[in-house]
């Protein structure tokens, strides 16, 4: 397998834009978010970042 570094940072760019887009478009949506994720217990949360990580690796292996 040939690691090209170009897709590496293509894909960080990719994911900066994504994750700016939500304070951009509406800043006070994303407060009320992070007010209600702060209120999650600690075990749900890493239920929920282990099932993206999941699904990311699945789509990966899909896309690739």
């Amino acid at each position: 397998m040939d690691l090209n570094w170009s897709d590496l940072l293509a894909a960080l760019a990719l994911v900066l834009v994504i994750e700016g887009i939500v304070p951009f478009v509406s800043p006070r949506s994303l407060r009320n978010m992070l007010e209600t994720v702060s209120q999650i217990d600690d075990r749900t949360l890493r239920i929920v970042g282990l099932a993206s990580m999941i699904c990311g690796v699945i789509m990966l292996y899909v896309v690739r």
